[in-house]
């Protein structure tokens, strides 16, 4: 792996000590006003020892480049249990005897730059309160550790546990975090999409003995990371590190009230009001499944009335009437109800980061499961059981291509006996959806920004161009760097520019794919293929979106992929019952003439999820337990600790000696006139003593214990009769 310390000559390389940049824009801001606060944000930031440098920015921005003036220790670790050994007194010695990585000093930074005066920080909060002007807080990308990584993983196939170390120490545990759990499904993915291709070949589609593997596999895979994380936060020393939460500048207080144990002042909103702002989500979760749902539903129905009703002119072409409206209007209710979401989390009113993402997580997670999983449920258990009956009632779709119909033959809707569905309708929305959307979504991630930023930069030179040649060119930003930093500054300003990374994004990628995974792969066998190539190239496109079309994101430390892995623990349990589902309704003799399920009954339907539903419980069970049988390097750490700090606890503190019962048994001790004066001192001393020191004076040490034992054995055990 490339090194971080090059030399400063190589602009391209060296960030010159740079830790963070502060984009300053003063575009909107009043002359005065401007340099008042600009003079303000240095000062906040001089306070708690920071260095600062200015350059100029584009349009309008100033560009201060901060580093650390002074190393300091992170004691609150300690305090709150999450380093194992505490923080000696000088700072220096406890530097250099456990030295800060580069993502760790990097989030130091951050919060020295952003906590609260009270707590010891400046206080810079950008684009919020005060500092509105102060526009984006960054770090710098390490040109030359980038550059090596991709070309490594341009070579290599798995991630090993070194290459986790080292985005770890890059880029913090959070990211870290997510490109482990990546690669453990990457690596999952190899049996399911083996056993899936030879499902495909041999047992076909809504294979009994398929769903059962794939269902035992999602379970094992869940349990798995469950323990993996485990194992990864020992490692990097974060176990624990959840207890250590970041509060929400935007909690706003009812009361304040005396901490009874640290008497420090601790503020309250009072847990029934959060409460009952809390069961709005049940409303809006109903709004939003309505208003999603009905939308599909109604985009669902047009399709299938274009496509297996219609038979007029342009049937090719209107039939992506409603992709396109799916297209169109789809992502901005998501965009309006994602908003809503946002504006009642904030009227929740949560205290601490941790728990605001949470909050928000869920929300998320239930809009992506409608929008993503919704058309297919309604493929397979409302048109393929029961598209005989609802069909007839479609003539009302008919508005939509009524005016490019001939005649209104081409509109009739069949009857019931008359309308067979599309049984390879379903197989074909699964391949969609984890083939074709695979690929569209990785285009829009990685191929559509890299285009936009070109035709921008593009349109920019353009502008600047038509400008200088009219004579109303203004100076250029770089116009005044000195030469030995242009082409550093040129790299500044190119990624001020770049959009804010969002690790987030991409565990929800994850997940939703795995919900594809477990609730309808029993359809297409080959998913598990798919989602093999897909990851092999998301795990090498996620590493070049982040080191060169996003900002260097701020390395926050978790010890879990948070909030999603409760709703892959909920996928996999769904996944068992729509397998389940689906298995019974597509197999055996149940399947008519028409592709319809004809010989399926409700109560066994029922039957089936229930017994399903227990089976998942039990093999869960199973497999939490066997898996917690296991043993790992990091779990084997954290237990030597345990064991070397109790050690060291009864050594300095009851010394070795008194650690372990004497063996002494009073055979070296001679019997001399000495020795029985001495003992019959002591036996006079021992009139004035109490009954209970008198007892345990009886018998000196073991030896005489035994010799006392036995003779008392020997008194009283029966003899031992004769032998006839």
């Amino acid at each position: 792996m490339a090194s971080s310390r090059v030399s400063d000559g190589n602009a391209m390389n060296s960030n010159y000590g740079v830790d963070y940049v502060i984009t300053y824009r003063f575009a909107d801001t009043d002359r005065a006003q401007a340099e008042a606060q600009f003079e303000k944000l240095v000062r906040a930031l001089a306070s708690v020892g920071l260095a600062t440098e200015v350059r100029n920015g584009d349009n309008c921005s100033v560009l201060v480049f901060i580093k650390v003036a002074q190393e300091k220790h992170l004691v609150k670790d300690w305090l709150h249990g999450v380093r194992p050994a505490a923080p000696e007194k000088e700072t220096q010695r406890s530097l250099s005897s456990e030295p800060l990585t580069e993502a760790e000093k990097l989030r130091i930074v951050y919060l020295l730059i952003t906590n609260p005066r009270s707590e010891g920080g400046a206080g810079i909060t950008p684009k919020q309160g005060e500092w509105k002007a102060v526009e984006s807080l960054f770090p710098l990308h390490d040109h030359a550790f980038n550059k090596g990584w991709i070309k490594k993983w341009s070579t290599s196939y798995f991630l090993s546990i070194d290459d986790l170390d080292e985005i770890r120490n890059r880029f913090g545990e959070k990211i870290a975090f997510y490109f482990a759990f990546t690669q453990s499904y990457f690596a999952f993915l190899i049996f399911p999409a083996a056993f899936g291709f030879s499902a495909w070949i041999l047992l076909g589609q809504f294979s009994p003995i398929y769903a059962i593997v794939s269902c035992l596999w999602c379970v094992v895979f869940v349990e798995y990371w469950k323990h993996q994380e485990i194992d990864l936060a020992i490692r990097w020393g974060v176990r624990g590190v959840s207890a250590i939460q970041l509060p929400r500048r935007e909690f706003k207080h009812e009361k304040e009230i005396t901490d009874p144990v640290t008497g420090e002042n601790v503020q309250i909103f009072p847990a029934t009001k959060r409460l009952q702002r809390q069961l709005l989500q049940i409303p809006f979760a109903v709004l939003a499944s309505l208003a999603l749902g009905s939308f599909i539903a109604v985009c669902f129905a047009i399709e299938i009335f274009i496509s297996e009703v219609y038979n007029g002119p342009f049937k090719g072409a209107l039939v992506f009437l409603p992709t396109g409206l799916l297209t169109t209007i789809l992502p901005m209710l998501t965009t309006f109800l994602t908003g809503v979401a946002t504006q009642l989390t904030e009227f929740e009113n949560y205290q601490t980061t941790d728990s605001y993402e949470a909050a928000m997580t869920q929300k998320i997670f239930i809009l992506n499961f409608i929008t993503s999983y919704l058309p297919i449920f309604l493929t397979a258990f409302v048109y393929v059981p029961f598209g005989s009956t609802l069909v007839p009632y479609l003539d009302v779709f008919g508005l939509t291509v009524r005016p490019f119909a001939e005649n209104e033959k081409q509109l009739e809707v069949p009857s019931s006996a008359g309308f067979q569905i599309n049984p390879a309708r379903l197989r074909k929305q699964v391949i969609y959806f984890t083939v074709t959307a695979q690929i569209v979504n990785l285009a829009l991630e990685v191929i559509v920004p890299y285009v936009k930023k070109k035709g921008f930069s593009k349109v920019k030179e353009m502008k600047s161009q038509r400008a200088a040649k009219k004579g109303g060119a203004g100076p250029g930003a770089g116009i005044d760097d000195h030469p030995e930093e242009a082409a550093f500054m040129a790299r500044v300003r190119n990624e001020a520019e770049l959009d804010v990374y969002d690790v987030t994004t991409d565990l929800r990628e994850m997940c939703v794919q795995f919900g594809y995974l477990s609730l309808f792969s029993v359809v297409w066998p080959l998913t598990a293929v798919s989602f093999l190539i897909n990851d092999w190239i998301e795990l090498r496109s996620d590493a070049v979106k982040i080191t060169i079309q996003m900002q260097r994101p701020i390395p926050w430390r978790a010890d879990t992929i948070g909030p999603w892995l409760d709703s892959l623990g909920f996928l996999t349990w769904l996944g068992t019952l729509s397998t389940a589902a689906l298995v019974y309704l597509f197999t055996g003799e149940g399947i008519g003439v028409d592709g319809t399920p004809s010989g399926a009954k409700g109560w066994a339907l029922l039957l089936t999820i229930f017994f399903a539903e227990h089976v998942y419980s039990l093999v869960r069970m199973g497999v939490r337990t066997a898996l917690s049988k296991l043993d790992s390097p990091g779990l084997q750490k954290e237990r030597r600790e345990r064991f070397m700090v109790r050690k060291k606890y009864l050594e300095d503190s009851l010394g070795e000696e008194a650690a372990q019962v004497s063996l002494d048994d009073g055979s070296s001790e001679k019997i001399t006139r000495q020795s029985l004066e001495d003992e019959a001192r002591q036996s006079t001393l021992g009139q004035g003593a109490s009954a209970g020191d008198r007892f345990w004076q009886r018998q000196r040490n073991w030896s005489e214990t035994a010799k006392v034992g036995v003779g008392i054995i020997r008194m009283a055990a029966p003899k031992e009769k004769k032998t006839q």
